[in-house]
């Protein structure tokens, strides 16, 4: 679990120093990505949350189950198009390309390994949710 976390603040964090140290980029590109790198967060897990409540036989919607897989694309998307059109060296844009994609799958991870220990026991020890 800690490696999740771990893994989700250093890709946060890169992605946001990586914005700070923009020098080309206007403050309103910055946004531009800090919003999507928000977004994508968002959707992420809420995909990984509709996904296994439907494996595990509870009720999501339609809307909201393809909802979440589109808001996902859409932040990969918006980010890919963001970034085909910034005018930033090549290495730049695989840095945020990558530290994107890192954030996406350890916040994944991190509500997956969440769930999980809370399905458990409590860090006192007392039974939770199915024990």
């Amino acid at each position: 679990m800690a490696a999740s976390w771990a893994t989700l603040l250093i890709g946060v964090v890169a992605f946001i120093i990586g914005l700070s140290n923009a020098t080309t980029m206007e403050l309103n590109e910055k946004g531009y990505y800090f919003t999507i790198l928000l977004f994508g967060l968002f959707a992420a897990v809420s995909v990984q949350k509709a996904v296994r409540d439907r494996l595990e036989g509870i009720p999501v919607t339609n809307i909201y189950y393809g909802l979440s897989w589109f808001c996902t694309l859409a932040a990969i998307i918006l980010l890919t198009i963001g970034l085909w059109n910034a005018e930033l060296a090549r290495s730049e844009k695989g840095f945020y390309a990558m530290s994107f994609t890192l954030s996406l799958f350890a916040a994944i991870a991190v509500q997956k390994n969440t769930r999980d220990a809370g399905l458990t026991k409590d860090e006192w020890g007392r039974k939770t949710n199915d024990e």
